[in-house]
């Protein structure tokens, strides 16, 4: 990634292959149907559309049940590429505070729906037509569906084909990454610290709701590694560089935690990317770490030291 994690060089801005429509639905004649969904919907049409923009718009027949009144209303097919503890989980409860979105949460943490391309396909597939059941499942008027890939649960791994179906299907990717990767790093550390010391009456949780959980995870500092600790940095760094890198011929947007945090206008902007109606978005987790990082980190003499003079220094300043 370039040197400056920090910079808009990943392209904030969504790609060139961006659409925002304002859709209104209407049942008429002769809509060009996108070819790999197998519909009895040719009565749908969406107005004042282009005719790139079919691509995202999708009629999902499921299997399960029958989207009866909203079989005309179009889906968006979204996927959210990120890395752990870049607060991806609080991200997917903003969007599905939303109405009309379904975000079907960390499918590939199973390892089988992972161990080839053709169950990751049948994955994918399933969650796009609607036949995959969570408990942030919207059923017949999802107006936008999908979940959450970390880039180390076969994404990158299957990059190639994943671009592939993405493009081919009419997928958009949204990347959300974290500019300070030290911050990232603390909140690895101390959740995996919690997995095993389990600090709220015995049972360990990544994300909390309550200001009281949360101040009882933060008191944890970890003691961060010195000698691996610009490795740790630089691989993260990478990855998501080759994250954006494989997918930069895709339809996507990038967002930085940060950004999401201080401004909530970006919210706006997600939604308009999915061509949602605006809402306001709430989510009910809480904050966990929000002390200076010099107040989070047992060693950090020792992490300025090291980190001094190096790309990565304006990260002790918590930018």
């Amino acid at each position: 990634m370039a040197d400056d994690f920090s910079q808009d060089m990943l392209g904030t801005k969504a790609s060139k292959r961006q659409i925002r429509t304002h859709v209104d639905l209407k049942i008429l004649k002769d809509i060009p149907l996108y070819t790999n969904v197998q519909l009895n919907v040719e009565h749908c049409q969406i107005s004042g559309t282009q005719p790139n923009e079919s691509l995202y718009l999708h009629f999902p027949e499921p299997k399960a049940y029958s989207r009866d009144e909203c079989i005309c209303n179009p889906v968006h097919f979204f996927a959210i590429l990120s890395m752990q503890r870049s607060g991806s989980g609080w991200f997917e409860t903003l969007l599905n505070s939303h109405l009309n979105v379904s975000s079907n949460g960390e499918l590939f943490s199973v390892k089988p729906r992972r161990s080839n391309i053709s169950a990751v396909l049948s994955t994918l597939d399933k969650v796009y037509n609607l036949d995959w059941y969570s408990s942030a499942a919207k059923n017949e008027c999802s107006a936008a569906v999908g979940f959450k890939w970390m880039l180390n649960q076969g994404v990158l791994a299957y990059h190639d084909e994943m671009v592939d179906y993405f493009n081919s299907k009419g997928v958009s990717a949204v990347f959300l990454f974290r500019r300070n990767l030290l911050s990232r790093m603390i909140s690895i550390l101390a959740n995996n610290y919690d997995h095993d010391a389990k600090q709220l009456n015995g049972t360990h949780k990544s994300h909390v709701h309550s200001k009281t959980e949360a101040k009882v995870l933060a008191k944890f500092k970890p003691t961060i590694n010195i000698t691996l600790l610009l490795p740790e940095l630089e691989r993260a760094e990478q990855m998501a560089t080759n994250a954006l890198k494989y997918f930069n011929n895709t339809r996507h947007i990038v967002l930085f935690y940060e950004d999401l945090v201080k401004n909530h206008t970006k919210l706006q902007d997600v939604q308009d990317f999915l061509n949602l109606p605006r809402r306001e978005l709430e989510s009910r987790q809480v904050k966990i770490h929000t002390k200076p990082l010099s107040k989070q980190i047992s060693n950090w003499d020792d992490v300025c030291e090291k980190l001094k003079g190096t790309k990565y220094e304006r990260f002790l300043k918590g930018t």
